[in-house]
């Protein structure tokens, strides 16, 4: 195996930042209202507790309870998949923060299921009658670090032509 790229674990340290802000907003969030309970913040945003049982857009919500366990498992093998990719690649920086935001994501949210048996949501964007499924920081953590893992290889790309 490969040495680890030095300062590696800098990449572990935004990890579980994202991870505590993650779980103190919805201990806040789990306080603060009911379920199904908001608050109008502006004309297009409100703070909404929901609870997903399912993945993404509540894909799997109703499936009987086996998601859970399937969605644990799946962020672990991710969350032990990105440190070992962190080890690696942890000089590459817009690569290496990617994973990171990823790796803090897929935690927190794995957190909720073995913590609750549901991920707790609360960040909901509307506007003229449609409503944007409700999110968290995790979920935001991911997809920005999804975000930068296609602009990492764009630059990859461009950089190889």
């Amino acid at each position: 195996m490969a040495a680890p790229a030095p300062n590696w674990w800098r990449w572990l340290l935004l990890a579980a930042i994202v991870i505590v802000l993650d779980q103190f907003t919805k201990v806040l969030i789990l306080g603060a209202f009911q379920l199904h309970e908001g608050k109008q913040v502006t004309s297009f945003f409100n703070l909404v507790r929901a609870h997903n049982t399912g993945a993404a857009f509540s894909f799997l919500a109703g499936a009987g309870g086996w998601q859970r366990w399937f969605f644990t498992g799946l962020a672990v093998a991710a969350a032990v998949f990105i440190t070992v990719m962190l080890r690696r690649h942890g000089g590459q920086t817009l690569f290496a923060s990617a994973l990171a935001l990823i790796l803090g994501g897929a935690v927190g949210n794995g957190i909720d299921r073995l913590w609750h048996g549901y991920v707790v949501d609360f960040l909901q964007f509307h506007w003229a009658g449609w409503a944007f499924p409700s999110f968290n920081l995790a979920d935001s953590a991911i997809t920005l670090g999804a975000a930068l893992l296609i602009l990492d290889e764009l630059r990859r790309v461009r950089a190889s032509r």
